[in-house]
């Protein structure tokens, strides 16, 4: 069910966010927090002032996003509301985290060479799934796929994610993996042939 923006106080944002960790921060300001309930507030702001965000905030499109996701079948963050905030001039979304463990955060912790090669297998065939369901993710990259307690993978920081009718184009996949082919690290991740052409691994 498509959530609406939520207008809120700035008085109930202090509330809200009170004993709040800062996850992620730029020079404009928080733009991750967990709270102290464990659940997370992520902060959009206007980038610009001509922008398709002024119409489609970005805190709406990854509210929007998640029930495309969670209707495919993708595993995804639970949404507790999406928020507009005048007083500090954000939007928010407020959600459960997607619980388990990003393949980067896996890497990065080190993975035997068995279970590192499996993972990229399902890794690719993950990636082929999504464009046969015509999802379109630009910010595709280890750091944003969960790999679940149930073993499952699944999708995190989407709102730049675009669902489409049918199935992705060849140029469309080709586009979609360029970002990881750039990742010195994660590169190797990507099973480039068989994302092209459809195939399993």
């Amino acid at each position: 069910m498509k959530r609406g923006l939520k207008i809120v106080e700035h008085q109930d944002f202090l509330n809200l966010k009170a004993g709040a960790e800062v996850l992620e921060a730029d020079p404009h300001g928080e733009k991750v927090l967990r709270l102290a309930d464990g659940t997370i507030l992520k902060l959009f702001r206007r980038k610009r002032l001509i922008t398709s965000a002024a119409w489609y905030p970005y805190a709406q499109r990854f509210a929007d996003n998640a029930v495309a996701l969670q209707q495919r079948g993708i595993p995804v963050p639970c949404l507790i509301a999406v928020m507009r905030i005048p007083s500090v001039k954000r939007d928010a979304v407020h959600y459960h985290l997607l619980e388990g463990a990003t393949l980067r955060q896996l890497v990065r912790q080190g993975l035997d060479p068995k279970t590192g090669q499996a993972l990229k297998k399902r890794f690719t065939e993950f990636v082929i799934h999504l464009h046969a369901l015509g999802i379109y993710f630009r910010s595709l990259h280890l750091g944003n796929v969960v790999l679940t307690p149930s073993g499952e993978l699944g999708l995190i920081d989407f709102s730049d994610l675009r669902v489409y009718s049918r199935p992705l184009p060849v140029f469309m996949r080709r586009r979609n993996i360029q970002r990881m082919l750039g990742i010195d690290s994660e590169r190797e991740w990507i099973d480039s042939e068989a994302i092209l052409n459809r195939r399993s691994v």
